[in-house]
């Protein structure tokens, strides 16, 4: 049972690196596109956006999406593991 386990996670692992989800802050004026196992893949930002903002704000904002992303991606992961990690327990984990 552990080796099936441990092949159905190792499955789940790579599929989430294929996954994505994108966050959108501002409005839609920056949006971060990031994988299920925690990797930016991409970030965009509305060139409108550099017309009237300050550096400081650009920064919050980025941090602002930067940490919407890994959380949605957290989630994507917790959801993708959740069933494994009920069998674990069956386990003796």
């Amino acid at each position: 049972q552990v080796k099936r386990l441990q092949e159905q996670m190792a499955a789940i692992q790579a599929q989430l690196a294929e996954e994505t989800i994108t966050a959108t802050v501002g409005g839609g004026a920056i949006k971060i596109t990031m994988t299920g196992d925690q990797k930016c893949t991409g970030v965009q930002i509305d060139p409108e956006l550099l017309k009237d903002s300050d550096a400081e704000m650009l920064q919050d904002m980025l941090l602002s999406g930067i940490n919407l992303a890994l959380d949605q991606s957290r989630q994507l992961q917790s959801d993708r593991m959740g069933p494994l990690a009920g069998g674990l327990g069956g386990l003796g984990f």
